[in-house]
């Protein structure tokens, strides 16, 4: 895997290839967020605050990253789950539209729990946004539908002749 720097907003965010995901430096992610002259004071700050003060599960592991003077260093890192969870406790206004975004996202899949149809039609507003075509995303949907229906019909054939033991 490719471990190139990602640069967000001018600040750069090291990152690294590990247990098959993406983690992030949390102090580059700091830096980006806050007008901190000191991130990684900032982060230990955040840590002792959010984390151990109140004995949650760290959140993070320490990974070896370049430093600034191109040795590999041990960094606290994060993956892309637990990245949501630390820019939700920084007290940031650069922080806020991501804790806006995430919240906005949360309230969608909620919806789309509680309907299922609307998970569909957004899926159609991202594939007509990534530019394919309307004959090309229907034919999409109904192949994902052919799929589930062949899949139930095997178990439902599976199970009434003996050869499957979960449910359906």
């Amino acid at each position: 895997m490719d471990n190139k720097i990602v640069v967000f907003q001018d600040t750069q965010i090291r990152k690294i290839w590990h247990n098959d995901e993406w983690y992030f430096s949390i102090v580059d992610i700091v830096k980006a967020l806050t007008d901190s002259p000191n991130p990684k004071q900032y982060w230990g700050k955040v840590k002792d605050r959010a984390f151990k003060a109140l004995e949650l599960s760290p959140i993070w592991v320490r990974l070896k990253l370049p430093a600034e003077d191109s040795k590999m260093r041990f960094t606290d890192c994060v993956n892309t789950e637990s990245a949501f969870r630390l820019i939700q406790s920084i007290p940031s206004r650069k922080a806020e539209p991501f804790k806006r975004w995430l919240a906005h996202v949360g309230t969608e899949r909620i919806k789309e729990i509680e309907n299922p149809e609307l998970a569909q039609e957004r899926m159609k507003e991202i594939y007509e946004q990534k530019g394919y075509s309307k004959s090309w995303i229907d034919k999409r949907l109904r192949g994902i539908a052919v799929n589930k229906y062949i899949t139930f019909m095997l178990v439902v054939f599976r199970k009434i002749n003996g050869l499957y033991s979960g449910s359906i």
